[in-house]
């Protein structure tokens, strides 16, 4: 559908205005020429020869009177009956008698002719004919009318009526419906109103599923952090009052009761840091202290750190990279995301299992891997693993000491340094952890 310009509607608009009513004017012209060359023209044509033939015999015969008012006044009163004017001149061209000065100087729709007595010029006499043009007068005004009418239901329609489609639009959105038609229109400056006005409807309504999704999880995230920390608080309350109200009274009771007031302080501790980092990551800009790593000394680290509680349940850690892999990135934050890969590999690896590390090149990237020896995921937490806050059934009785936000984080910390982190379970047997993050591109 091709479009118009404002200015060049307003101009066609303009054109019509002028055109249509000269249009009705010509035709309505034109009719009456035609009609009466018929009947009602002959019937006419002999009315006026026959008042032109009365005041021709009236003037040439009362040539003595031309000057008297009286005179004057009769003729006046004839010619308005018969809807005609004269001009009288003497023989010198002076004007002596003119009944309408409004039409001196016209040479349409006259009779002239010169009164002669006795071989003597005594005049020359003008009659003016009538002019009927009130016909074309009324036509022209109809042609503006309906040029008027014409133009301004186009308005309307191309101009108007999506105006008030778009106000319409607009009011349906801020009352929170995001389903709205937006009207076309064949004029180029409103369809482009429109195409701004949806463009900014689309990054409105994907604002507004953003915050609610946001406050949704926000909402989430405060209900399972209540829970989360209420129980270890709940366990060191109970060990507490019972250290306190001496029920643990012989020396390897009251060391059991301070291990397991250790261990939830130290699983409140995990929780606490989880969160405070996902809050970080999820709703304050988090600025990348960019340096040159080497990944496999990060991986080194982190299993350093982990092999201890590995060591408790018999689980044997292992790196099978021995090739440097420099990256650019956060050392801490890419740290702090291969512990929870080792740290969750470790949890759900029962004892005597095994988990491997790796890291190698691949194209322009760095590629790694943490498997493990454990049950795997089943299909719903391959869908759900990287979800705040998700825990499989079989650990949702705290056995494995999760939050729920490792798995979450270390996606975040990946993505932001460029690359992705996916979840699925080794052909094998077990969990498998895989990501990517771009190489360092040496510059010369």
């Amino acid at each position: 559908m091709r479009k118009l310009r404002i200015r060049t509607f307003t101009l066609l608009c303009f054109a019509l205005i002028l055109a249509l009513p000269w249009n009705f004017y010509v035709a309505a012209h034109f009719m009456e020429k035609q009609t009466l060359s018929f009947e009602q023209g002959r019937l006419q044509n002999e009315t006026l020869q026959t008042n032109i033939a009365k005041m021709t015999r009236r003037i040439e015969s009362d040539t003595d009177k031309w000057a008297d008012p009286d005179w004057q006044n009769q003729l006046q009163a004839a010619l308005r009956q018969a809807k005609m004017d004269v001009l009288i001149q003497s023989a010198g061209d002076r004007e002596i008698y003119r009944s309408n000065p409004e039409r001196s100087g016209t040479t349409l729709s006259t009779e002239r002719f010169s009164v002669i007595k006795d071989g003597q010029l005594l005049g020359r006499v003008t009659l003016y004919l009538p002019q009927s043009n009130q016909v074309q007068v009324m036509a022209a005004f109809i042609g503006l009318l309906l040029a008027i009418f014409i133009v301004g239901m186009t308005m309307r329609r191309f101009v108007l009526a999506p105006l008030e489609k778009m106000s319409l639009a607009a009011r349906q959105i801020a009352t929170g419906d995001w389903d709205v038609r937006l009207p076309a229109s064949r004029v180029t400056e409103i369809a482009e109103v429109r195409d701004g006005f949806d463009v900014m409807v689309k990054g409105l309504e994907r604002s507004y599923r953003n915050q609610a999704q946001l406050e949704e999880e926000r909402r989430f995230v405060i209900t399972a952090v209540a829970h989360d920390l209420r129980t270890p608080l709940f366990a060191l309350r109970g060990y507490l009052d019972g250290l306190e109200q001496g029920i643990a009274q012989s020396p390897e009771k009251m060391a059991r009761y301070v291990a397991v007031c250790k261990e939830k302080s130290a699983q409140l501790d995990r929780l606490v840091e989880d969160l405070f980092t996902f809050t970080k990551m999820e709703y304050v800009e988090t600025e990348l202290n960019d340096k040159k790593v080497d990944f496999r000394q990060i991986l080194q680290n982190s299993i350093d750190s982990l092999r201890p509680l590995a060591m408790q349940k018999g689980i044997s850690l292992s790196l099978q990279t021995a090739d440097a892999c420099i990256i650019n990135g956060d050392m801490h934050l890419l740290e702090r995301a291969m512990n929870n890969l080792l740290d969750n590999a470790v949890r759900h690896t029962p004892a005597g299992g095994a988990i491997v590390a790796d890291c190698y090149r691949h194209a322009d990237k760095l590629t790694f891997t943490v498997r493990d020896t454990g049950p795997g995921f089943s299909s719903e937490e391959l869908e759900r693993v990287f979800e705040p806050l998700y825990r499989g059934e079989a650990s949702r009785n705290r056995a494995t000491g999760g939050s729920g936000l490792g798995l979450t984080i270390s996606q975040r910390i990946i993505r932001q340094h460029g690359g992705d982190l996916t979840a699925s379970n080794h052909p094998e047997g077990g969990a498998l952890l895989a990501g990517w993050v771009p190489l360092l591109i040496e510059t010369l």
